[in-house]
């Protein structure tokens, strides 16, 4: 991930990141996981950036000794912004000396006006914490001031008692601020709230569905239903199976299965629109959006999933999910997808219309909840009502690029495989 720039004179090594990692995306610096000063090996992870999608570690360039921490909390990076520096000469005692003192260095002065404070005559209270505020950095108090928060009536968990952006965010979310004074004498014209700052994700989420609804792509939606007899059954039978060889067998993966299917009928589904022309891809690369609860949403590419198997598509879909929840996805997870599902039935929704499309994507699928209804069916004459285990699936298409006629295709052959697997 880092980009391990020429060594200079002095012997420090700079500490950046490689644009193809963050692949374009805003990067912000987070958290520093080492302190200053102290001793590093190549590979350790060093500090945290936030993209637009992931939380990812950047490693030490090289063996030595943290000599400087350049980067400060949520500053955007760039891969040719230098966010620190290594000191590669280790059996030099006295750098990790000056390098460990630097943050040190003011503390001398400070105890000595404190002490001369105290014999003063004059009637001087110094405010417990007063010493780490004056250390906080200028993103926390841009958040204090934007919340009208007094940063001294916040616990500090930085050294030395430093309030941190983390302990700003915790004491939001256990604080409830009145929005109208105290004294407004009708209680029914109050209101009661807090504020959550969003996050990159958020903000990224919020920019990208914009961009795609309003500014990009004119959106249709059809919608179909199916009947889940068939795929229930076969996953009643397949299920122990593949979990004896630790690989859970979802919906989801006949869902991607059923997409590689009906692509093959309809391949303009698996494209991407430009000006001039309609780029049809080979490669089945399917996105599953993935819930990150209050934080997001989330897209990991399943690639080439026209060459896998059932049990292949089960396996890498279950690697993916975990990544992404346990917040270990790196950016190439969400390379180069050509198509996206929407699994949101899991959260007991009947179908969304329209859903978003992820450009430069032309269409995504989106798959209700599971639920016995009852279906009215023609046996021998007469009309039956038959209760049958049944779910929306509907498919929201740039309209530039497709119409009803490839849309209602498309969504025939996916109902059709699911219907009648395993026959």
């Amino acid at each position: 991930m880092e980009n391990l720039r020429e060594q200079n004179n002095s012997g420090l090594v700079d500490i950046s990141i490689d644009s193809e990692q963050i692949e374009g995306t805003a990067a912000r610096f987070s958290k520093w996981l080492v302190e200053q000063g102290a001793s590093v090996k190549a590979g350790d992870p060093l500090l945290e950036l936030e993209t637009d999608k992931v939380a990812m570690e950047v490693a030490a360039p090289a063996d030595g000794i943290l000599f400087e921490l350049l980067a400060v909390q949520d500053q955007e990076v760039t891969p040719e912004f230098v966010l620190g520096r290594i000191q590669t000469a280790a059996s030099d005692s006295a750098v990790a000396e000056q390098a460990k003192s630097s943050t040190t260095q003011n503390k001398p002065a400070q105890a000595a006006k404190s002490d001369e404070a105290s014999r003063s005559s004059e009637n001087v209270t110094v405010k417990p914490g007063a010493e780490s505020r004056n250390l906080v950095g200028p993103a926390v108090r841009r958040l204090a001031r934007e919340n009208n928060l007094d940063l001294d009536k916040i616990s500090g968990s930085g050294r030395g008692g430093r309030v941190t952006r983390d302990d700003v965010l915790r004491f939001l979310e256990t604080q409830s601020t009145p929005t109208m004074p105290e004294a407004t004498p009708s209680a029914s014209t109050q209101l009661r709230s807090r504020k959550v700052p969003h996050s990159n994700m958020r903000k990224a989420i919020a920019r990208h569905m914009v961009d795609s609804l309003l500014e990009t792509s004119p959106h249709v939606t059809s919608v179909f239903e199916m009947n889940m007899s068939n795929v229930i059954e076969h996953r009643r039978w397949h299920k122990k199976e593949y979990a004896e060889q630790g690989v859970k067998l979802t919906f989801t993966a006949y869902f991607l299965a059923a997409c590689v299917a009906a692509m093959r009928e309809v391949p303009e589904v698996n494209a991407r629109y430009h000006d001039d022309h309609l780029e049809i891809i080979e490669d089945v690369n399917i996105g599953v959006g993935t819930a990150l609860g209050n934080k997001g949403l989330i897209v990991p590419v399943i690639p080439k999933v026209q060459e896998l198997s059932l049990f292949k598509i089960a396996e890498a879909l279950q690697a993916q999910t975990e990544k992404a929840r346990s917040g270990n996805l790196v950016p190439a997870d969400m390379r180069n997808g050509t198509f996206t599902i929407s699994n949101h039935g899991t959260s007991g929704s009947l179908f969304a219309a329209p859903i978003i499309i992820n450009q430069p994507q032309v269409a995504i699928l989106g798959v209700g909840k599971l639920e016995k209804r009852v279906v009215v069916e023609t046996i021998n004459g007469q009309d039956e009502m038959i209760i049958k285990p049944m779910c929306y699936v509907s498919l929201s298409i740039d309209h530039r690029a497709l119409d009803a006629y490839q849309t209602n295709l498309f969504l025939a052959h996916f109902v059709q495989t699911m219907e009648e697997w395993g026959q």
